[in-house]
């Protein structure tokens, strides 16, 4: 049996990428790292009115609660902003990539050439609504389009992973 994507490596992919790897490989990191952030938001939050309480509204409440705001916009777009340093960080020529599987291995086509991998190499595999995505650190990852899978379904090729890798499909919202 044989599976291909073509899938196109743009901000929407690269987000839901990120979210991935934030909701797996990196969880516990991410879990302790908002718990200090939101405190560090709601201190400021309350160190900003004590500021307006005492002395009024003035520049110091000012750059406290900006600091806050700063803080809880970067935890609500996370996932875009690390998309977006993805792509910035990315060779033009791989922003698109034809991946065929294999029984024995994959083989993924972009402009610069050609790389074949073994999926013992895949530590984690996730799924979204729109992707596959297989994690192979907490810095390194695969996105795969399944509005782009031909050769099968996607419930064939989530079954064809459990079978290659012995590794379940882990759904990420």
């Amino acid at each position: 049996m044989e599976f291909t994507f073509d899938t196109k490596y743009d901000a929407k992919a690269l987000t839901a990428m990120a979210r991935a790897v934030r909701k797996t490989v990196r969880r516990k990191r991410s879990v302790r790292v908002h718990i200090f952030g939101w405190a560090v938001a709601a201190l400021g939050v309350l160190l900003g009115a004590h500021d307006v309480l005492s002395d009024g509204f003035g520049p110091r409440a000012a750059v406290t609660w900006f600091a806050a705001a700063v803080i809880v916009a970067a935890f609500c777009l996370e996932d875009r902003l690390n998309g977006y340093i993805a792509r910035k960080r990315m060779l033009p020529q791989v922003q698109r990539a034809k991946v065929t599987f294999t029984e024995e291995n994959y083989r993924s086509e972009t402009a610069l050439g050609a790389t074949e991998f073994h999926y013992a190499g895949i530590l984690r595999i996730a799924e979204t609504a729109e992707y596959f995505i297989f994690l192979f650190s907490a810095s390194h990852a695969q996105i795969y389009d399944k509005r782009t899978l031909s050769g099968g379904t996607a419930e064939a090729f989530r079954a064809f992973l459990r079978e290659k890798t012995g590794k379940d499909v882990e759904p990420v919202r």
